[in-house]
C-alpha cells in the first residue's frame, strides 16, 4: 500500500510537472505574440474584469469540485446533482452579469466595457458544462488525461488569441482566448471522463456535501479577492496603462509559481485524504511534499525575479519594461505561494474547510486594508505590503497545521529554509556575475546558467534526499 501511494504519487507529480511546465511554455510563447501586437492598455482592459469573471466561476462552481473529491465513497447521483446545480448557478449569474456590466463600466469610467463583460461573461456560463466531469478526474487523479486536455486547449485558444489580435482585434482577441479555452476544456472532459448526466435530476445528494462545499465556496472568494484585490484598486485609482503594466508583471509571475503549483496541487489533496486517518503518516507524507515544493519553489521563482528585465525586455520589447521592476518583488512572494496551497490543501483533507475559510477571510481583510493604506504612495508600496501581508501569514497557517498533524515550526523551517537560503545565495552570486556586462542577452545567459549550476552542485553536495530521489525517480522513467 505504502509503495502504491508512493508510486502514485511519484507519477502524479512527474504528469503534473509535464502539463504545468508545458502550459506555461505556451503560455509564454503566446503570451510573447500577443505582447508584441498589443498595448499596455488592451490588457488593462479586460484585466479589469478579471475578478468580475472570477467570482461569477466561484459561485458557479460552489465548492463542490473539492466537496466530491473529499468524499470516500461517490455514486452517479452526486456527480449528476453537482452538474445540474452548477449549470443552472451559470445561467442565472449570467444573467444576473448581463444587466450589471452597464454598472461595471460606470464604476471604472469606461463605456467600452460593457459590450465586453457580457461577451467574457459567457465563459463561466460554458464551463458550468463540465464542473462535475473535471471532478470525477480529479477524484479519480487522471493527471495525464487533464494534461493532454489542458494542453489541447491552450494550443487552440492561444492560436485564436494571436489570429485575431493580428487581425487588429485588440482586446477582444484576449477575450476570445479565454472563452476558446474554456469551451475546449469543458468538451474535452466530457469526451476523457466518459461520464454523462441523466435527465433524473435530484438535487437531494447536494445536502451532504453543502456544510463542505460553503466553506470552500467562501473561501474561493476571499481567494479570488485577495489575488485580484490589486487589480480593481488599480482600475480605479490609477490609469489603464498602469493597470496593463501590473497584470503584465502579475501574469509572467503567475506562470512561474502556476508551474509548482498546478504539479502539487493536481495530487496533494487526494494522497493526503487517503493517508488522513494515520496521523503520524499523514506529517511524513506532508514533510516530504513540503520538501519537494520548496525545493523546486524558491530556485525557480527567486531565479525569476532575477531576470525578469531580460526577459520582459527581449522577449516583450522595453515598451513593457516598467513591468519589469513590478515582476521582481512579486515574485519574490509568488516563490511562497505554493507552500501556501500545500498547507491549505492539508486543512481540505482533514475535512478542516471552517480553517481554510475563516483564515482566507481575514487574510483578505487585511490586504485590502493595506492596499487602501498604501495606494496613496504608489504601486510599489501597495505591492510590497501586499507580499509582506501574504508571506507573514503562513505562521498562521503553520499554526493550523500544527493542531492537525502535529508539524512543530521547527520541523517546517527544516524542511523549507535550506532550500531559501540556497537559491537566494546562488541567485545573490549569479547576479554579481552578471554585474559586469551591459548586454542584455550575455547577462540573462550568466545568470541562468551561474544560479542553475551552482544550484545542483550545492544540492548535490548536501546530500539533499530531494534531490537524490527526484533525480533517481527521473533517471528510472528515463531508462
Amino acid at each position: 500500500m505504502v509503495n502504491s501511494l508512493k508510486e502514485k504519487t511519484a507519477r502524479g507529480l512527474l504528469w503534473g510537472g509535464i502539463n504545468s511546465s508545458l502550459q506555461q511554455l505556451l503560455n509564454l510563447c503566446f503570451g510573447i505574440l500577443l505582447s508584441r501586437m498589443l498595448s499596455p492598455s488592451d490588457y488593462g482592459m479586460v484585466g479589469m474584469l478579471t475578478i468580475f469573471s472570477l467570482m461569477a466561476s466561484t459561485l458557479q462552481e460552489s465548492g463542490f469540485t473539492a466537496a466530491l473529491a473529499n468524499r470516500k465513497e461517490i455514486k452517479h447521483e452526486d456527480y449528476n446533482a453537482v452538474f445540474w446545480f452548477n449549470l443552472g448557478m451559470g445561467i442565472s449569474l449570467y444573467i444576473l452579469l448581463f444587466f450589471l456590466a452597464p454598472s461595471i463600466a460606470r464604476f471604472y469610467n469606461t463605456p467600452a466595457l460593457t459590450p465586453l463583460a457580457r461577451y467574457i461573461f459567457l465563459g463561466f456560463v460554458i464551463a458550468s458544462l463540465g464542473t462535475a466531469h473535471n471532478a470525477w478526474l480529479f477524484k479519480q487523479m487522471k493527471v495525464k488525461q487533464k494534461a493532454l486536455i489542458q494542453l489541447t486547449s491552450l494550443i487552440l485558444s492561444g492560436i485564436t488569441g494571436v489570429t485575431m489580435a493580428f487581425c487588429g482585434m485588440s482586446y477582444w482577441g484576449i477575450a476570445t482566448q479565454s472563452l476558446v479555452y474554456v469551451t475546449s476544456n469543458s468538451l474535452l472532459f466530457w469526451i476523457f471522463s466518459g461520464w454523462k448526466p441523466s435527465w433524473n435530476i435530484s438535487l437531494h445528494p447536494l445536502k451532504e456535501m453543502i456544510g463542505f462545499s460553503s466553506k470552500i465556496l467562501l473561501t474561493n472568494i476571499a481567494s479570488n479577492i485577495n489575488n485580484n484585490l490589486l487589480s480593481v484598486i488599480l482600475g480605479k485609482y490609477y490609469s489603464e496603462k498602469e493597470v496593463g503594466l501590473f497584470n503584465q508583471a502579475n501574469k509572467w509571475t503567475s506562470m512561474g509559481y502556476s508551474t509548482i503549483q498546478g504539479m502539487v496541487n493536481g495530487i496533494a489533496q487526494p494522497v493526503l485524504r487517503d493517508v488522513a486517518d494515520d496521523k503520524v503518516r499523514q506529517c511524513r507524507v506532508f514533510r516530504k511534499m513540503l520538501r519537494f515544493t520548496a525545493f523546486v519553489s524558491f530556485p525557480c521563482l527567486l531565479g525569476l525575479s532575477l531576470i525578469s528585465y531580460e526577459l520582459i525586455v527581449l522577449t516583450i520589447t522595453e515598451k513593457w519594461a516598467e513591468s519589469a521592476q513590478l515582476m521582481q518583488i512579486l515574485c519574490i512572494g509568488g516563490a511562497f505561494v505554493p507552500i501556501q496551497g500545500l498547507y491549505t490543501n492539508l486543512l481540505i483533507s482533514k475535512n478542516r474547510s471552517d480553517l481554510f475559510m475563516w483564515n482566507t477571510i481575514f487574510l483578505g481583510l487585511f490586504q485590502i486594508a493595506s492596499a487602501l493604506i498604501c495606494h496613496p504612495y504608489g504601486l510599489k508600496v501597495m505591492i510590497i505590503a501586499y507580499i509582506c501581508i501574504n508571506i507573514g501569514w503562513l505562521g498562521l497557517w503553520q499554526h493550523y497545521v500544527h493542531r492537525e498533524i502535529n508539524l512543530t515550526l521547527w520541523q517546517a523551517l527544516k524542511d523549507i529554509l535550506p532550500f531559501l537560503l540556497i537559491a537566494a545565495a546562488c541567485i545573490t552570486i549569479a547576479g554579481w556575475a552578471a554585474s559586469f556586462t551591459n548586454q542584455i542577452l550575455l547577462s540573462l545567459i550568466i545568470k541562468v546558467s551561474v544560479a542553475a549550476s551552482l544550484y545542483l552542485i550545492l544540492m548535490k553536495l548536501s546530500g539533499s534526499v530531494t534531490f537524490l530521489e527526484a533525480t533517481d525517480y527521473l533517471l528510472k522513467k528515463k531508462h
